[in-house]
C-alpha cells in the first residue's frame, strides 16, 4: 500500500481487441467534466462495460469510427483528481498511464472543463509527466461563456503547445476536428514527431523541485520501464512503485529531504503540488482572465435554494415521489394491455399450436404454464421500466443527481460516511450490482465495507416490479404513494442498519470531508437520455431474461414432480402435492406472524432469492398451474392474503412488500458483495438481511392490521 492508501503496482493492461494495430486512446479527466458524455458521442452503440483485466474496477470501452474511416479503441477511464491515488478507481488510471511500453495508451484525450480550467490543469500536468501524446478536448465551453471566463482554444493550444479542440458531446459539435487532431498525433512517426511539449516541464520551472527532477530523470529512464519524469516525481512525493532500484529510491529520498529543508512549512510532496497549482493558475490568467465582478450563473442561483438546509431534502423527496407516482400511473394502462395480450392471444395461440402438433402434456405445461405465463408476466413491466429509466435519466442528465449526494452529506455523516457515499447508494436504486462496484470511489476501506453491507437495502428496479404489482393489486390509486413509501423506507433502513453495524464492526471509522464536483444544470438532450434508457433497459432484459427463463423452468420442473406415491405422475400432479408445493408449504409457518403464511407467498420469496424478478413469475406460475383456464391473478392474490391474514389483506400485502424490500436482493448481489467486501462480511450481511426482513414484516403487519 502506498502512503495514499491505494495499491502501488502498475499492472493494468489495455484491451486492444481481437484485431492487430488498432490504436488505443484513453479518455482522461476530472469527475463531471463531460467525459462520459463525450465517450458516448464518440462510440455510440459500439461500447461495452466490464472489469479491467486484472482489476475489480469497471471501465467502459468502445470503438470510435472516425469520419476518415479509421477505427480506434477508446477506454473511458474513471474520473480522477490526481495520479497519486486515494482509491482503486484512481489507482487504475495511474496504472494504465504508467504501464510498460507497448501496454500504455497510444494517445490520451484529456477532457478539460473550460469553466474550471485551473483544477483540470493540475491533473493535466501529471498526465503530461507520463510522456503519452495528449489532445485536449475542451468541454463545458457554453457554461464558461455564460460566466465570461471561457478560454480561447487557440490561445490555450499555444500556451500548452498541445492540440486543443472545443467539443460538445451532447450535440456532437467538434467531434470531427477532435478525430483529426487525434489522427495527427497518432500518425506522427518517431523521426518526425514534434519536440516534447514545453508544458511537460513548465509546471516545475522556477520551483525548487526543478533541479532535483532534472538530475533524477535520466537515471529513472535508464533503470526502469516507468515514464521517467512521472517516476521521479512520484518518488519525491513518497510513492515507491515496485521494481524501482534501491539506489534510485535512496537518491530520491535524499532529494526529498533537501527539498523539505528549503521550506519550514512544507515537505517535498506539498512543494510539488504548489508548483503544479502555480503553473495552472498562471496558464489560466494568460488565456482566460476572470472578470472583475463575475456574475452569478443560473446554476449558482438555483443551488442557493436546492442545496439549502431548509429546502434541499424536502425537494429531493418531492422529486422522487413524483418519479414513482408518474411511473405507476402512466405505466398501468400499458401493463394491463400487455398482460391481457400475454394471457390471451399468446398463451391461447401457443396452446392451440401445441395441440395441433400433438405435443405431450408435459411440454405444453412447461411452455405455456411455465415459460409463457412466468416470463410474460415479467415482460408486462417493461413499460414501467422504460418510464422509470427515462425519468431518472432526465434527472441525471440535468445535473440534479449530483446535488442529491451533497444534500445527503449531513445524513451520511450520522454514519461517519462522506456525502459521496450516497452516490453508489443512489446507483443501487437501479441495480445493486454496479452500486457495489461503485463503492470503489470511496477512499477508506472501512467506508467501502460499510457501504457494501448497506447497498442491498436500496430498492433496485427488480424490486420495483414486485412493488408495482402487489401495490397495484391491493392499493389501487394509492399504489404510487405506497411505492414512494417503500423507497423512503429503503433509505431509512440504510441509515438504521448503518447506525447498528458501524459501532459493531467499524468502531475506528474516521470521518472524511466531502469533495464533490457539481456539474452545471443543463437541459437534457434526447440523444443522451435515449441512449441511457436503451442501455439500462437492454441490460435489465438481458439479466432478467436469462434468470427468469432458468427460474421458470426450474419451478415448473419442481411443480411437475410428485412429492410421494399417490400424488399423480410427472406433469400431472396437483401443485400442492408436488415437491415444490411440499417444500414451500413447510416453510409457510415461518412467515405466518407477518400475515402471508401461504405456500404461494413463500414459493415466490424463495425464487426471489435467485432474482427478485422471480417473485412475479413464480406467483403467475403457481396460480396458473393450480387453476383451470385463465387465472385472475388479482382475485387469487386477494383471496390468498385475506385467508392467510385473517381478513387483513392490505396489512399482509404491506408486510410482504417490506419483506421483499429488506431481504437479499439476488444471487448476483451476493456474488458482487463477496468480490467487494469478502466472504465473511457477505455471510454476516446475508444473515442480518433475513433477520431484519422477518422482524420488520412481522412488526408492520401487527401494527397495520390494527388500522386495516
Amino acid at each position: 500500500m502506498s502512503c495514499h492508501g491505494a495499491e502501488g503496482a502498475a499492472t493494468a493492461t489495455l484491451d486492444r481487441g481481437t484485431g492487430t494495430g488498432t490504436p488505443v486512446v484513453a479518455l482522461v479527466g476530472n469527475p463531471n467534466v463531460g467525459k462520459s458524455t463525450l465517450f458516448n458521442a464518440l462510440t455510440g452503440a459500439h461500447q461495452r462495460v466490464g472489469n479491467w483485466p486484472g482489476k475489480t474496477v469497471s471501465v467502459a470501452q468502445g470503438d470510435w469510427r472516425t469520419p476518415g474511416g479509421r477505427r480506434l479503441r477508446v477506454a473511458d477511464l474513471p474520473g480522477t483528481y490526481s495520479l497519486l491515488p486515494d482509491s482503486p478507481d484512481e489507482a487504475l488510471v495511474r496504472d494504465v498511464l504508467t504501464a510498460p511500453p507497448g501496454e500504455r495508451p497510444d494517445a490520451v484525450v484529456f477532457a478539460l472543463d473550460a469553466a474550471n480550467p485551473a483544477r483540470n490543469l493540475y491533473l493535466l500536468s501529471q498526465v503530461l509527466d507520463t510522456g503519452i501524446p495528449v489532445v485536449i478536448a475542451l468541454t463545458m465551453t457554453d457554461v464558461a461563456a455564460r460566466r465570461g471566463t471561457a478560454p480561447e482554444p487557440g490561445a490555450l493550444a499555444r500556451e500548452l503547445a498541445l492540440p486543443v479542440v472545443a467539443v460538445e458531446g451532447r450535440g456532437g459539435t467538434g467531434l470531427d476536428r477532435l478525430a483529426d487532431a487525434v489522427a495527427d498525433v497518432l500518425d506522427a512517426s518517431p523521426s518526425h514527431a514534434p519536440s516534447p511539449s514545453p508544458s511537460r516541464a513548465a509546471w516545475a520551472a522556477g520551483s525548487p523541485v526543478a533541479a532535483e527532477l532534472a538530475e533524477l530523470a535520466g537515471e529513472g529512464a535508464a533503470q526502469t520501464s516507468y515514464p521517467a519524469r512521472w517516476l521521479v516525481v512520484s518518488l519525491l512525493c513518497g510513492e515507491e512503485p515496485p521494481g524501482v532500484p534501491a539506489a534510485l529510491a535512496e537518491r530520491a529520498r535524499a532529494a526529498a529531504d533537501r527539498l523539505a529543508a528549503t521550506s519550514e512549512e512544507a515537505d517535498a510532496e506539498l512543494l510539488v503540488a504548489e508548483a503544479r497549482y502555480a503553473w495552472a493558475h498562471a496558464v489560466v490568467e494568460r488565456v482566460a482572465p476572470r472578470p472583475v465582478r463575475a456574475r452569478p450563473t443560473l446554476t449558482d442561483r438555483v443551488d442557493r435554494l436546492l442545496l439549502s438546509r431548509a429546502f434541499g431534502i424536502p425537494f429531493f423527496l418531492a422529486v422522487m415521489w413524483g418519479v414513482f407516482q408518474a411511473t405507476t400511473v402512466l405505466a398501468k394502462p400499458l401493463q394491463d394491455g400487455l398482460g391481457d395480450f400475454v394471457s390471451g392471444p399468446v398463451s391461447g395461440g401457443a396452446e392451440r399450436l401445441l395441440e395441433a402438433v400433438r405435443a405431450p402434456g408435459w411440454l405444453t405445461g412447461l411452455l405455456v404454464d411455465g415459460l409463457i405465463n412466468g416470463v410474460g408476466q415479467l415482460l408486462t413491466f417493461v413499460p414501467l421500466m422504460i418510464i422509470m429509466f427515462l425519468l431518472l435519466a432526465l434527472l441525471e442528465d440535468s445535473g440534479y443527481f449530483a446535488r442529491a449526494a451533497f444534500v445527503a452529506d449531513r445524513l451520511m455523516r450520522t454514519l461517519r460516511l462522506p456525502g459521496r457515499a450516497f452516490l453508489p447508494l443512489v446507483v443501487g436504486f437501479g441495480c445493486n450490482v454496479p452500486a457495489l462496484a461503485g463503492t470503489r470511489i470511496l477512499n477508506r476501506r472501512s467506508h467501502r465495507l460499510l457501504v457494501g453491507l448497506l447497498i442491498p437495502y436500496m430498492s433496485c428496479t427488480a424490486r420495483l416490479a414486485v412493488y408495482a404489482m402487489i401495490a397495484g393489486v391491493f392499493f389501487g390509486t394509492d399504489s404510487g404513494t405506497v411505492v414512494f413509501f417503500l423507497y423512503v423506507a429503503s433509505v431509512l433502513l440504510v441509515v438504521g442498519m448503518g447506525l447498528i453495524l458501524r459501532p459493531l464492526l467499524f468502531r475506528d471509522m474516521k470521518e472524511e470531508p466531502l469533495v464533490l464536483e457539481l456539474p452545471p444544470y443543463r437541459l437534457p438532450t434526447p440523444r443522451v437520455t435515449g441512449a441511457q434508457v436503451r442501455q439500462r433497459l437492454s441490460a435489465f432484459l438481458r439479466t432478467a431474461g436469462g434468470i427468469i427463463v432458468a427460474t421458470a423452468a426450474a419451478v415448473w420442473l419442481l411443480m411437475a414432480i410428485p412429492s410421494g406415491t399417490g400424488s399423480g405422475g410427472f406433469g400431472k400432479v396437483d401443485v400442492e402435492r408436488s415437491v415444490f408445493g411440499t417444500v414451500t408449504r413447510a416453510a409457510a409457518p415461518v412467515v405466518a406472524p407477518a400475515g402471508f403464511g401461504d405456500w404461494h407467498a413463500t414459493a415466490a420469496l424463495g425464487t426471489g432469492l435467485i432474482a427478485k424478478e422471480g417473485v412475479i413469475s413464480t406467483l403467475a406460475q403457481t396460480y396458473s398451474a393450480q387453476e383451470d383456464g385463465d387465472p385472475k391473478l388479482t382475485a387469487s392474490l386477494h383471496a390468498t392474503f385475506e385467508e392467510s391474514s385473517g381478513g387483513h389483506a392490505r396489512a399482509a400485502a404491506l408486510a410482504f412488500l417490506v419483506f421483499v424490500l429488506a431481504y437479499t436482493p439476488c444471487m448476483a448481489t451476493l456474488a458482487a458483495q463477496r468480490a467487494e467486501i469478502g466472504t465473511r462480511l457477505t455471510v454476516i450481511g446475508f444473515g442480518i438481511q433475513l433477520a431484519a426482513a422477518w422482524l420488520l414484516a412481522v412488526g408492520v403487519f401487527q401494527i397495520a392490521r390494527l388500522v386495516w
